[in-house]
């Protein structure tokens, strides 16, 4: 039980210090800070007896006359060091993704340790790990030899069957009562999510979200009966200009027509990593981090209250290509059978389109190559640059500026065929360790967000200031938008706020520059531009086009909150069948308010129907056919009135 004590030690320690980290947004209301410490030291313990299971079932099959033994006792001291030092690291490496991310260990962090060659790197490159390491790998020791007359007792051999029995059913009992009965629900201490990620174990949620990767929405959130959502978001969807073209309900499929021809417009989407909202100018922000956006978006056509759908950067990329909302668990990216989906890569290459994803890092890193190769892109990224080409790169990828070199590279090579091209390209130099070519901009590289920001800015203005001397530049549309914030932690479980990103298009020869306010999302983007391209064609998108329509919402999530924001209200659906309201008064604060049915049948419509389609397989580049409605209606039994 040595451990046990040190791990709810270490426990307490790291809640005190993320809360110093966090002082100016928790509750230190002494009610509330009593349940964060308490659940947190249960949590503590459960994961203990998680990790202890394994070794406590090695020790039962020992033989007493190995336990006993001085060999046996040196190798379990040894082991008892390294399970301090793991544990000190671990709490270390939870200071550093709070930091990054407000929140314990979650989702994020599984996704990471898939990648472990980016991660590793990324970490050796933004922290002092030649440092930190030995003053862990110290402590650790220091602990070790302070504990070690205690440490050893643990090596006394249990004598009876009895005994050993008792033994075998407590290590293993708490663990599989845990697995089958414990869920996240007793964290939820207060309406203060800071408060409520304190209460966590980091370890407990990480391994959580690993189980979970996937949700069923059925099982776990609010649904209601199909004949009630399916005509609501049949109103939500529908337009002056598209026409369903199935009598099924759920069947979403219908013709957009715009009169005329199609206008074949050149497309470069530019979407930045970690761009919020609030690092630009025109945004209110006094610090001239943006200079070249700023002056762009005098020409442009500027969206005022946008919002990214999630947290990560495939959330981004999946909602401006497929136009749904986000479903929870793991973006449609990396999740399997996700191939031929209907996306905008195959509208825009059924209108001879040369449609290519361009990505500066390593397009294997969360599945993105292999979703745009199968989703109407070309996939080009870091692979595609020669040693000659690449002046700087960090964990991530090229800087930003060898990135839009490529860019312009391959749009050269599709105007030279004669053919119209969309190229949605992902930056990376917005992304801690924050580094980038010296002399560019009056920022030293390395420093913060603030130079890496400085920077993407300075490389997107130099791409611009470039395309200017292509002939095909009177002919394309530059997008810019962001795939998600540099931080969505906030006080509340879906901080809106904290959600808003810029999205500007730029094409000063046929598009007036101007101004769009009504609220809108990612998944509007695409129905937007094939708008400005005047491009009639049967639609499963779940955006409008913004500049035909106002829907004045957003859909916001992370892999478990589903967010629907519209006029001043935001609607969040949860796991365990639950549900809040909440009031977001103009300068953003946001309170608990009393159930707006209309507003959580309008986040369900959206979310319930969006989760059945992708887990059926049914969002596909093929419509839907009618045998969907009595699979709909089958499937669908526990549901809300």
């Amino acid at each position: 039980m040595l451990i046990a004590l040190f791990m709810l030690c270490t426990g307490a320690v790291v809640r005190i210090v993320l809360l110093s980290m966090t002082i100016g947004e928790v509750d230190l209301n002494p009610i509330t800070l009593a349940k964060v410490f308490s659940v947190g030291a249960f949590y503590d313990l459960v994961t203990y007896f998680y990790l202890a299971a394994p070794v406590a079932i090695l020790v039962l099959i020992t033989p007493q006359w190995w336990i006993r033994s001085s060999l046996n006792r040196w190798y379990g001291m040894i082991v008892y060091g390294l399970v301090i030092f793991i544990i000190l690291f671990n709490a270390i490496a939870e200071l550093v993704f709070w930091e990054e991310f407000g929140v314990r260990f979650n989702f994020i962090a599984v996704d990471y340790l898939v990648y472990t060659s980016e991660v590793l790197q990324n970490i050796w490159e933004s922290y002092p790990i030649l440092i930190l390491v030995p003053m862990i790998l110290f402590v650790a020791t220091v602990i070790t030899l302070f504990t070690a007359k205690w440490a050893i007792r643990c090596f006394d051999p249990i004598d009876t069957k009895k005994q050993r029995l008792a033994f075998g059913v407590v290590y293993a009992s708490v663990p599989l009562l845990a697995m089958f009965f414990l869920t996240s629900s007793p964290t939820e201490v207060s309406t203060n999510r800071y408060m409520n990620e304190l209460a966590k174990n980091g370890t407990y949620s990480l391994f959580e979200a690993f189980w979970a990767n996937t949700i069923d929405f059925n099982q776990f959130y609010i649904t209601y009966d199909p004949s009630k959502i399916d005509p609501r978001l049949r109103e939500m969807l529908a337009t002056d200009n598209s026409r369903f073209l199935s009598d099924d309900l759920l069947n979403l499929t219908r013709q957009i027509t715009y009169p005329g021809p199609p206008t074949l417009h050149n497309v470069i989407i530019v979407t930045v990593e970690s761009l919020s909202a609030q690092f630009m100018g025109i945004f209110g922000n006094a610090d001239g981090l943006t200079p070249n956006l700023d002056s762009l978006s005098q020409d442009s056509l500027n969206f005022t209250h946008f919002y990214a759908t999630g947290t990560r950067t495939v959330r981004g990329l999946e909602a401006i290509t497929l136009s749904l909302p986000p479903t929870p668990g793991r973006s449609l990216i990396k999740r399997p059978h996700n191939e031929n989906l209907f996306s905008l890569g195959f509208i825009m290459r059924d209108h001879g389109y040369d449609t290519k994803f361009i990505y500066g890092g390593y397009g294997y890193f969360d599945n993105m190559n292999y979703f745009f190769s199968h989703n109407g892109f070309e996939a080009i990224d870091r692979m595609s640059l020669p040693d000659s080409d690449i002046h700087f790169s960090n964990a991530w990828g090229v800087c930003d500026e060898d990135l839009f070199d490529l860019v312009i590279t391959e749009a050269d090579k599709s105007a030279e065929k004669g053919l119209p091209f969309l190229s949605l390209v992902m930056t990376t130099s917005n992304h801690r360790p924050y580094t980038y070519p010296k002399n560019r901009i009056d920022i030293p590289s390395g420093t913060g967000r603030s130079g890496a920001v400085k920077y993407t800015d300075y490389a997107i203005g130099r791409f611009i200031r470039q395309c200017r001397e292509k002939p095909w530049f009177d002919q394309t549309i530059f997008v810019i938008v962001a795939d998600h914030c540099a931080s969505s932690a906030g006080k509340t479980e879906v901080p809106i706020n904290n959600y808003k990103i810029p999205c500007i298009i730029y094409a000063p020869g046929f598009i007036d520059s101007g101004s769009v306010d009504t609220a809108a999302s990612q998944i509007d983007l695409a129905p937007t531009l094939l708008g400005l391209l005047n491009i009639s064609y049967t639609s499963q998108f779940f955006g409008k086009d913004l500049l035909n329509h106002s829907p004045n919402r957003a859909l916001v999530g992370t892999y478990q909150k589903l967010g629907l924001f519209a006029e001043g209200q935001l609607a969040v659906l949860g796991p365990n069948k639950e549900s809040r309201d909440y009031r977001i008064d103009p300068s953003g604060v946001q309170t608990l308010s009393q159930i707006n049915n209309q507003m959580l049948l309008d986040d369900v419509c959206y979310y319930q129907t969006a989760s059945y389609l992708i887990d059926h397989h049914l969002y596909k580049r093929q419509a839907l056919t009618e045998a969907v409605a009595p699979l709909h209606t089958s499937v669908l039994t526990k549901s809300h009135p």
